[in-house]
């Protein structure tokens, strides 16, 4: 026997309805996840409730299913912060990253001399994800891979907050991180959730009004590459 129109149509308005509240859930889990990212000092649920403009019952299930996944955890003061599973998440994008950067870094390397990097934001510091040095300098900056610094101190972290700005840069800085150490630094812009630099770091001055046109060239091809 066949379903009849009106039985069909409330079916498929049954379904719809569904998918939508999936993705309203979806959405405020997401929305969620970035408030407490964004909240160093952690977030209450009654914090997050007002932020996210709904009830504290709702702001429960939803953070019993981000802790059930490890995205979310609480303190010892109740206080709502990242979990385990989100830094394993970053750690298995950053090879991604570094790989889409390496192309422009080698480029930017070999055109200045310099030890190229990328760097990016974790937990609040400056992190060099991918590091490149110049095949063809006697003598050249070793940049380790995993250093980290305040953003507001180095040419690379200082860049990061340019573009938080909304500057372009370049941002040049002497000594900042390791006396008698030069940077020059971009921001990567246009990322979709990406804050990161690219820059150079070396023994001598550079002429920003040279290198600092490298750099934000290298920045933008980096940019394009992962965007």
């Amino acid at each position: 026997m066949c379903p009849t129109g009106s039985a069909y149509a409330a079916g498929v308005a049954e379904a719809g309805g569904r998918t939508g509240e999936t993705a309203q859930t979806l959405d405020r889990g997401l929305r969620l996840l970035h408030l407490v990212a964004d909240a160093p000092g952690g977030l209450t649920v009654t914090e997050a409730a007002a932020r996210l403009g709904v009830g504290r019952t709702v702001v429960y299930r939803l953070v019993g299913a981000l802790v059930e996944h490890g995205l979310v955890r609480r303190d010892a003061g109740g206080r709502l912060r990242l979990g385990a599973a989100v830094l394993q998440l970053a750690r298995r994008a950053q090879p991604l990253l570094a790989d889409g950067a390496l192309p422009a870094l080698r480029r930017l390397a070999e055109q200045t001399g310099a030890t190229a990097h990328l760097t990016v934001v974790e937990n609040g510091e400056g992190v060099a994800l991918a590091v490149v040095e110049p095949s063809w300098t006697a003598f050249h900056v070793a940049y380790r891979t995993g250093s980290r610094h305040p953003l507001d101190r180095g040419a690379a972290g200082q860049a990061i907050l340019a573009g938080r700005a909304g500057q372009p840069g370049p941002v040049a800085t002497t000594g900042e991180l390791q006396p008698g150490a030069y940077g020059v630094a971009a921001p990567v812009l246009d990322v979709p959730g990406l804050e990161a630099s690219v820059g150079v770091v070396a023994l001598a001055p550079l002429d920003v009004t040279v290198v600092g046109g490298q750099v934000l060239a290298a920045a933008e091809a980096v940019g394009r590459s992962l965007a």
